[in-house]
């Protein structure tokens, strides 16, 4: 596929150009540029600029509100809850993630529950902020159906991502942020724009057969990690970032790309907490725990055992020395939202 070349640093400006060409005020179009950018340099491409066209699309349809009177209420010192007013997902994840993080700063915990939110990126990149100051963060959010209860002939449970993050006493997290299907919808997508096939066993057509082929994955179920319990953890995100926070659940949520009928109303569930509310020498005993699983003998044709989070921060130190690639399909993308 031909590709065309950017530096971030302008792609940037054409994004906010665009957001606010859409309604979005300059800081939270620039708060959506930085997730959108992010996602490409740690090869999360499905989270990428890929759904740039989308995000709009939702706005010029009036099911993203672009000028939205975010409320915060204070149940506690330690707990929050946001109304996101249907704003771009981008925007109320990073006022809860930032909420979450101050007020375990001055509690030792902070939780924050989201409704009448949209999709908000790859939540990993929310806990790499808690991360960094130096808090344990869990993140929870549901999705559109995709994925059949175990049992069932239907999907409705979303791909529903489970992340969590932790400080390891390096410079590199621990992030593990996953979705419980065999692969992610975004990947997917991508690759029935790109008419590529995807892996075997990771998805059936609407007729319950398994398929390679992308644009009848998308029609048809995708399969969750390690069968019914895949399907359980996907119930328990949904009760988590659903029905605990007030937004939609069991299959309400609307999928971003083929359904206008109204918001998503999704929900999110952020929780932080300091390292040392047990123990005093936490990083002490996270570099212990990672260099014994390291020292492990390892399988032929493995040179070292990783924790989750290496892999990606290796692909954003290498990917933001080089010029983001940009394909013509996203490029085109680009000319129709300018316009």
């Amino acid at each position: 596929m031909e590709k065309v070349n950017l530096k971030s640093i302008n792609l940037k400006k054409k994004l906010i150009k665009i957001f606010k060409k859409f309604g979005l005020s300059n800081d939270h179009a620039s708060i959506s540029a930085d997730a959108l950018i992010n996602a490409e340099l740690v090869g999360a491409y499905g989270h990428g600029l890929s759904r740039l066209k989308m995000y709009c699309d939702r706005i010029s349809k009036g099911v993203i509100n672009p000028k939205p009177k975010i409320k915060i209420k204070k149940i506690s010192k330690s707990i929050s809850h946001i109304d996101a007013d249907n704003s771009i997902g981008f925007v109320a994840a990073d006022i809860a993630i930032k909420t979450a993080i101050q007020n375990a700063k001055k509690t030792g915990i902070g939780m924050v529950a989201v409704k009448n939110s949209g999709h908000y990126g790859l939540s990993g990149y929310y806990a790499e902020q808690a991360v960094k100051k130096n808090l344990i963060t869990m993140i929870y959010t549901n999705a559109p159906p995709a994925v059949a209860p175990h049992g069932a002939l239907k999907s409705l449970f979303g791909t529903n991502p489970i992340c969590f993050g932790t400080p390891t006493g390096s410079k590199v997290p621990f992030i593990l942020d996953t979705s419980i299907s065999m692969i992610n919808r975004g990947k997917i997508r991508v690759a029935a724009i790109n008419n590529k096939k995807i892996p075997k066993g990771v998805a059936l057509n609407k007729f319950g057969r398994p398929t390679t082929n992308a644009k009848k994955a998308l029609e048809g179920v995708q399969l969750p990690i390690a069968g019914f319990r895949g399907s359980g953890l996907a119930w328990m995100i949904d009760i988590l970032s659903g029905v605990l926070t007030g937004g939609n659940h069991a299959g309400r949520v609307k999928d971003p790309f083929d359904d206008f009928s109204g918001p998503q109303n999704i929900g999110h569930l952020f929780i932080t907490f300091k390292t040392n509310l047990f123990v005093k020498n936490y990083n002490t005993r996270i570099k212990d725990n990672i260099r014994r699983i390291k020292r492990l003998p390892k399988i032929k044709g493995v040179k070292e055992i990783m924790y989750p989070g290496q892999n990606k921060y290796k692909r954003f130190k290498m990917n933001t020395k080089k010029k983001i690639k940009i394909s013509k399909i996203i490029e085109k993308d680009f000319e129709i939202l300018k316009h």
